[in-house]
């Protein structure tokens, strides 16, 4: 869910940051003429393999009744400051209810992917941690602000659907230049969801498809090993290339016993050692755990 939003950028990220869509600086070549996928597969596996934790918070109209500015976006970096680390784990607010999970639901005989939204703070966390900021914090995170379809279920499920549509237009330019093709499994899932609601025909809730975003399941992937094998393979052709460089420069250019000679065969048994590691047996164990290189771009 949270990389539908990155995907989409339905926020309105800056397009001098990050974003993948309708308002991010991926969308703009002079910011970045590399395939949007590439990014995407970076970061998503980047996420997955170190645990990180994403927590978003948007600033505009939280339903009719609230209009939130970004004082509240720049209070959040505050209160997290003030959470342990504990406090920040996923697990331990979902599990203690202090998020909540939005579910889709049918609204006039239409399925309204309400999930989309993640997870969501409760009155609890409220009451918990934005007091640490404020005396009264139920007085200005009221109940009907955290559930916004208390305000108007028909304003929300507008919304909802309109987060829907604009999702789906921003994934499916990844069909149509055909670029999905290059996306690893979880962002595949990523996008298909978007576009047609469903993976292969199982919704993003299948255990099947949640365990695409499992680091274990990564790490034992065939996929993330190709990952490993072509960033080898890149480095290899790169430290060859400078080493037989090092040496045309040492016979044609660098005087004997100079400064410049010894500086270079510095670097030049530098690069030996590299290499050396590089072919060796155990070199993927050494990277193991780290995002390899997209095989879109393998020499």
């Amino acid at each position: 869910e949270l990389f539908m939003d990155f995907v989409c950028s339905l926020t309105g990220k800056s397009p001098s940051t990050t974003g993948a869509g309708s308002e991010g600086a991926l969308t703009k070549g002079p910011f970045n003429a590399l395939v949007p996928t590439t990014d995407l597969n970076n970061a998503l596996l980047g996420f997955i393999l170190t645990g990180y934790a994403g927590f978003t918070t948007a600033a505009g109209y939280i339903g009719h009744k609230y209009k939130v500015d970004h004082d509240i976006s720049l209070m959040m970096p505050e209160l997290w400051s003030r959470l342990s680390p504990e406090e920040r784990d996923p697990e331990f607010l979902k599990n203690n209810g202090y998020l909540e999970k939005v579910e889709d639901f049918t609204y006039q005989g239409r399925l309204i992917p309400a999930s989309r939204l993640g997870w969501r703070i409760t009155p609890l966390f409220a009451a918990t941690y934005l007091g640490r900021l404020f005396d009264t914090p139920s007085v200005v995170f009221t109940e009907d602000m955290l559930r916004p379809e208390l305000q108007s279920i028909e304003e929300f499920v507008e919304g909802i659907e309109n987060i829907e549509a604009a999702m789906e237009k921003s994934a499916k330019a990844y069909f149509e230049d055909g670029s999905y093709e290059a996306a690893i499994p979880p962002l595949k899932a990523v996008l298909s969801t978007m576009v047609y609601g469903n993976y292969e025909g199982k919704s993003i809730e299948h255990p099947e498809v949640r365990e695409l975003f499992d680091r274990e399941y990564v790490l034992r992937s065939d996929w993330y090993r190709t990952r490993l094998d072509c960033y080898r393979e890149q480095e290899i052709a790169h430290v060859q290339t400078s080493i037989a460089y090092l040496k045309k420069f040492l016979a044609d250019r660098a005087e004997p016993k100079s400064l410049t000679e010894r500086r270079v065969q510095a670097e030049l048994s530098s690069a030996y050692e590299r290499l050396e590691l590089l072919v060796s047996s155990n070199y993927l164990k050494r990277i193991w755990g780290s995002i390899g290189l997209d095989p879109l771009y393998r020499t």
